[in-house]
């Protein structure tokens, strides 16, 4: 493994790897998103996460992370991350997060996959706010990954062909929905970009460098290459981006009240685009709005 100041480029076998561990936590999505409903408790979810790591024959990444307690983080309402599942019961209207990875051995070394999803507990957002909440984090992950797949695809150049372009098209795309939802009589919306959690590289450890901001800087970051692999990961609430720690040593909340969403895929640059390593089809629906397909790579003969 490269030192963490050096951003691990993987060869095409090691992302074939990785894939691996991705499918496993996609399988772990699709788990959590048939058991979550009115009256169930974060704990029961947790174990959900842990019987579909345990069926895959793979490893939590979650749990023990720096003494983390579960293999998945849930995070309701005005909690934006690391949310430690327990007793409490999930009601209609919650806002939920999902965070959550998994890792696969092979000769020893592992290689990690992490992604995060936000859902509504019973299928109907509480207000409009949630809605463009939700719709928007979701929304800016795909502009990002969209952006980085016209980049691996030589289509970009200058800052959009760099890192930079992932939080350019996540400041983008807030500012579209805002400007949107002014237009349509709500002047009052509101959207704040986390600065103080941010994506990250990920391969043969869950967290490596680069730091992967959603929000654009002046400064270059490293352009965009095959073998780099990425957890792409937009974090925005309902009002501000001040957030503060509980005492519990994990859980993080808005300062103002206002609620939360979090969406992630864990991203593979590959020659002449991304393979969206956590999605089932590699990416193919989100994608598709963009005119872009994913560049899977074929198995090894």
């Amino acid at each position: 493994m490269l030192a963490r100041e050096q951003i691990e480029i993987k060869t095409p076998d090691q992302v074939r790897l990785m894939r691996r561990a991705g499918l496993v936590v996609a399988d772990i999505h699709a788990a959590l998103r048939e058991a979550v409903r009115p009256g169930v408790s974060t704990a029961e979810l947790d174990a959900v996460c842990a019987a579909t790591i345990e069926a895959a024959g793979a490893h939590s990444n979650f749990l023990g992370y720096h003494d983390y307690p579960a293999t998945v983080c849930v995070s309701v309402n005005d909690e934006v991350v690391h949310g430690i599942p327990g007793p409490r019961v999930l009601k209609e209207g919650d806002l939920v997060t999902f965070d959550c990875g998994a890792y696969i051995l092979d000769g020893g070394q592992q290689w990690h996959g992490d992604a995060a999803f936000t859902t509504v507990v019973g299928g109907e957002y509480a207000s409009a706010s949630d809605r463009l909440l939700d719709t928007t984090t979701r929304q800016a992950l795909w502009e990002a990954i969209a952006a980085v797949a016209r980049a691996a695809a030589g289509r970009t150049s200058g800052r959009a062909a760099r890192l930079n372009a992932i939080g350019d098209a996540v400041e983008a795309t807030v500012d579209r929905a805002l400007a949107q939802a002014a237009g349509q009589g709500h002047p009052e919306a509101r959207l704040g970009i986390l600065q103080e959690y941010v994506g990250h590289g990920i391969g043969t450890a869950m967290h490596q460098a680069p730091d992967v901001l959603n929000y654009s800087i002046k400064r270059k970051g490293p352009k965009l290459r095959p073998g780099m692999v990425l957890a792409i990961e937009p974090m925005l609430t309902s009002g501000g981006p001040e957030v503060c720690e509980l005492d519990d040593g994990w859980t993080v909340v808005t300062q103002d009240g206002s609620r939360a969403a979090q969406w992630e895929h864990t991203v593979a640059i590959v020659p002449g685009g991304v393979w969206v390593l956590t999605a089932p089809d590699g990416g193919a629906e989100g994608l598709a709005p963009f005119g872009i397909e994913p560049c899977p790579l074929a198995e090894r003969g």
